[in-house]
C-alpha cells in the first residue's frame, strides 16, 4: 500500500497539515501509522466528517450572511464577519484601533475614548470597511470586475486624509509609482492593461479553487492597482470570491500576518507558504461555522 505524507494528504484534502494530524491523533483516519513524530497516512485513506456536522437546513453561509445583513441580525456569523474582517485587516496596514473598539463602532456607530489620541483616519476606514463587506455581500454572486474592485475602494477611502489629496485617485488606479515591501510594482500607465489581462484569466476559469482565489491575490497585490488600500481591497476580493464559489473563506488573522506576507513574496518559488496560511485561517473560519451550525 502507499503511504503519503501530511503536508501531501493536506493538500489532497485541501485542509491544514494541523487538521490533518489532529484527525490522525483522534483515530479518525484508518489506517494511519505513526512513526516516530512523523504520521504516514494511506493513499485510499478517506477525509473524515465533522464530528459536529448539524444538519439544519442547505442554506450556504451566502445565504445566512444576506439574511442577516438584511435583518440587522446581531450575535451571528454575520456581526462575527464583519468585526473580525474589519479588525485584522486593517490592523495588518497599521490601524491602532482595537478589537474592542472596532466591535463598538460596528455594533453603536460611536466611539468612546478616555485618555487616548485615536486617529481619525482609522476610524473612518473602519466605518467604511464595514460597508465594503455589505457590499460584497450584495454582489457575491456578480463576476469580479474593474468596476466592483474600484467601487470597493471608493468606499474603503471615501471621507480619509488620502482623499484631501490632489494626487491620490479615490476609486481609481494610481497616478505615481510605488513599491511594496521593496518590490517595484506596476507603474500608473501599466496598471489598466494588466488589470484587464488579469481580470480575463481569472474569469475564463468557470470554477474556482483556493489556489486560483489566492493565485490572483497575488498578482492583485504585485499591480498593486491602487495608491493605498490595496491589501484591504485584495483580502475584500478574496472574501467575495469564495463566498461566490461556496468555498470556506478565510481571515488572515494577526498571528499568522508574518506567514502570510512571506507567502505573498514566496508564491510562484514556494507556493505551499500561503497555501497552509490560507488553509490555517480557512480552519479558524470553520470553527466560527461549527459554532453557529452553519453548512459547509
Amino acid at each position: 500500500m502507499k503511504y503519503l505524507s501530511v503536508a501531501e494528504t493536506a493538500e489532497k484534502w485541501q485542509i491544514s497539515e494541523r487538521s490533518v494530524r489532529n484527525y490522525c491523533a483522534q483515530g479518525r483516519v484508518q489506517g494511519a501509522e505513526l512513526h516516530g513524530r512523523v504520521w504516514s497516512i494511506p493513499e485510499t485513506a478517506v477525509k473524515p466528517e465533522r464530528v459536529n456536522k448539524i444538519k439544519q437546513s442547505e442554506r450556504s453561509l451566502l445565504n445566512v450572511l444576506q439574511e442577516e445583513k438584511g435583518s440587522r441580525y446581531a450575535g451571528g456569523i454575520y456581526h462575527k464577519t464583519q468585526i473580525e474582517l474589519t479588525y485584522n485587516s486593517n490592523h495588518m496596514e497599521g490601524s491602532r484601533l482595537t478589537h474592542e473598539q472596532t466591535r463598538y463602532i460596528f455594533e453603536t456607530n460611536t466611539i468612546g475614548v478616555e485618555n487616548e489620541v485615536l486617529n481619525v483616519d482609522d476610524v473612518i476606514e473602519t466605518a467604511n470597511h464595514f460597508r465594503c463587506i455589505d457590499l460584497l455581500i450584495d454582489k457575491a454572486k456578480t463576476a469580479l470586475s474593474e468596476k466592483l474592485i474600484k467601487e470597493l475602494h471608493f468606499i474603503l477611502k471615501t471621507g480619509t486624509s488620502d482623499a484631501r489629496k490632489d494626487w491620490f485617485a479615490v476609486g481609481d488606479y494610481k497616478k505615481l509609482p510605488n513599491e511594496v515591501g521593496g518590490r517595484d510594482t506596476a507603474l500608473p500607465e501599466e496598471v489598466s492593461e494588466q488589470m484587464r489581462a488579469l481580470l480575463a484569466k481569472y474569469n475564463a476559469k468557470k470554477s474556482k479553487t483556493v489556489k486560483d482565489i489566492l493565485d490572483f491575490h497575488v498578482c492583485f497585490e504585485r499591480i498593486h492597482p491602487f495608491q493605498d488600500g490595496n491589501g484591504r481591497v485584495g483580502r475584500l476580493i478574496m472574501f467575495k470570491e469564495c463566498l461566490k464559489y461556496n468555498i470556506v473563506p478565510f481571515i488572515i488573522e494577526d498571528n499568522l500576518k508574518l506567514f502570510y506576507y512571506r507567502g505573498l513574496q514566496e508564491w510562484g518559488k514556494e507556493n505551499g507558504y500561503l497555501t497552509d496560511t490560507g488553509l490555517a485561517a480557512q480552519d479558524r473560519y470553520k470553527e466560527y461555522l461549527d459554532y453557529f451550525r452553519i453548512e459547509y
